[in-house]
């Protein structure tokens, strides 16, 4: 089935069922499950620690989470770029095992709150284990997709997610989500993945090209026009070097120049 005739419900349960699959399995498993060998959102040939060192954590930070809540998961580190306070109110979209949840709730401290959603069961089951294991009180996992967030309306100080948003088939409605939930000057801080040009129909038809968060990338031009569209101000994607994060995602070569990871930042006007 190609891209362009999957309904968006298809989409998703297509990620579901990849990301359940990597859940059970602790680790991210090639794709072999929908016929193909490409990993993608994550790497079999290093460790989950040094892939997150090529994502931008330090080992300060990848020693703090609870074991089990790394999967190799993400393509950046929105940690770097949210400017977490205590006392804040986080968002996580697609948390998964709360990697990036748990570091949040660090931030925040015992005044503050993380709240990671996610519409995988299997990775909710993991987070939510990793959180009673590891005494998080600061921290709630909520069975949820990101175009229809489980959060009050004006209730989030930020949203962060990790190489997520991509995978989502409506866009521009999580952005409308992400608006909703925010206070006014609340901020996005995201990390994703994003493309310079326009896929191949043969990249963009691929299923394991699209769970392994590549076919479904948007274009710079686009994220930003989702972003003014829903009323965001501020709007800054920087692009980053991803030519050895591809390669450890098994990705062809040809497509270092066509697709690489960003941080996009956005404010809700105050």
């Amino acid at each position: 089935m190609s891209a362009t005739n999957r309904t968006a419900d298809e989409t998703r349960e297509m990620v579901r069922n990849r990301y359940a699959l990597t859940a059970q399995n602790s680790c991210c498993t090639p794709a072999a499950a929908e016929g193909g060998a490409y990993g993608g959102c994550c790497s079999g040939t290093i460790s989950v620690d040094d892939l997150g060192r090529t994502l931008g954590y330090n080992d300060e930070e990848l020693a703090a989470v609870p074991e089990g809540a790394n999967l190799g998961l993400g393509c950046g580190n929105p940690q770097a770029i949210a400017s977490i306070r205590p006392g804040e109110t986080v968002v996580d979209l697609g948390s998964g095992a709360g990697f990036d949840a748990f570091l949040a709730a660090r931030q925040v401290g015992d005044q503050g709150r993380v709240i990671g959603v996610d519409m995988t069961p299997e990775m909710l089951k993991k987070a939510r284990q990793n959180a009673r294991s590891s005494g998080f009180t600061n921290v709630e996992f909520r069975l949820g997709e990101i175009e229809h967030l489980p959060v009050a309306d004006q209730t989030v100080d930020v949203i962060i997610s990790n190489c997520v948003i991509n995978l989502s088939p409506e866009k521009p409605a999580v952005f409308r989500e992400a608006f909703r939930v925010l206070k006014p000057g609340g901020r996005v801080a995201v990390s994703d993945m994003v493309t310079s040009v326009k896929l191949p129909p043969d990249v963009l038809a691929d299923v394991a090209m699209y769970t392994g968060c590549i076919a479904g990338a948007a274009s710079v031009a686009e994220l930003e026009a989702m972003l003014a569209e829903v009323g965001f101000v501020d709007i800054r994607i920087t692009p980053k070097d991803s030519r050895e994060l591809l390669r450890t995602w098994g990705a062809d070569s040809k497509l270092e120049d066509a697709v690489f990871s960003a941080y996009i930042q956005a404010v809700r006007p105050a």
